[in-house]
């Protein structure tokens, strides 16, 4: 009987793993599937101005994944700025702090 539950274990983490990569791959054909789309935009001859709003309202799912990045990118830029404030002057964190006025207001 042990041996059984450890197989079903087994079997457990094996289904795990393959619905992991089931997602990642998922993931991968749209990130493809956005990127050829854009590629697409990007190589018409016709095309003199680019048009990102065109491209972000015409692609489907592009805005959505584009609205996530910035997101994530967001944060990433808010731990950046956290870890310099120990570095920069008095005088750069007065400012700082005026432009933060200047914005909730």
């Amino acid at each position: 009987m042990p041996r059984k539950s450890a197989t079903t274990s087994e079997e457990k983490e094996t289904e795990g793993s393959t619905e992991y990569v089931k997602k990642q791959d998922a993931e991968i054909d749209h990130l493809n599937r956005l990127l050829a789309a854009v590629l697409t935009y990007l190589s018409d001859d016709e095309i003199e101005e680019i048009d990102i709003d065109y491209l972000l309202n015409n692609t489907d799912g592009l805005r959505e994944w584009w609205d996530q990045y910035r997101e994530q990118n967001r944060k990433q830029i808010e731990q950046e700025i956290k870890k310099s404030l120990s570095v920069l002057s008095l005088e750069e964190l007065e400012s700082i702090r005026e432009k933060i006025k200047e914005k909730r207001m």
